[in-house]
């Protein structure tokens, strides 16, 4: 088991492999700074999509999250459209799972140059039949939408990382 670890490990560095949180950091340096423009309609989405904002810099990208004025990249994220929508039923008609999407654009400031990218993100989750949907399973499927609307940002940034090579 052993020398099939370290036999991979000399494989994955050998052929070039670098991870993507390795291209990201390439293109946005190494520190950032955030900002989530706050929704009139529904702040407290904003406020949720922020917290996966910042959990994501500083886990997918591994750079440090510090204010505007020092940041090499800011990035400035607004919330597109979040929505629910019915996924699947029981056989009495009810609803037992939603998917919630969440759609946001996101500015990337750098070197006096901006670029827009737009992410989305989906996240599916069941409620018992007959029931709403509680603001705290709102609020959880909200972050998790935003977290891989996050993801997929960080797929595009890492793409970009390795296009500049």
């Amino acid at each position: 088991m052993k020398y099939w670890i370290l036999s991979t490990f000399f494989f994955l560095a050998g052929c070039g492999y670098q991870p993507a949180s390795h291209l990201a950091k390439n293109v946005l340096g190494e520190s950032v700074s955030t900002e989530v423009v706050i929704s009139m309609e529904d702040p407290q989405n904003s406020v949720i999509i922020k917290d996966a904002v910042d959990t994501a810099v500083i886990t997918k990208f591994r750079t440090s999250l510090v204010s505007k004025n020092v940041a090499s990249t800011h990035l400035k994220i607004s919330i597109g459209s979040v929505s629910f929508s019915p996924l699947r039923y029981d056989t009495d008609g009810y609803v037992i799972t939603y998917r919630t999407s969440v759609g946001m654009v996101i500015s990337r400031m750098f070197q006096g140059k901006v670029k827009n990218y737009t992410t989305h993100g989906t996240y599916d989750f069941e409620i018992e039949p007959n029931a709403i949907i509680s603001d705290q399973a709102r609020f959880e499927a909200i972050r998790q939408g935003a977290q891989k609307g996050i993801d997929a940002f960080v797929a595009q940034i890492a793409a970009e990382g390795a296009n500049s090579k």
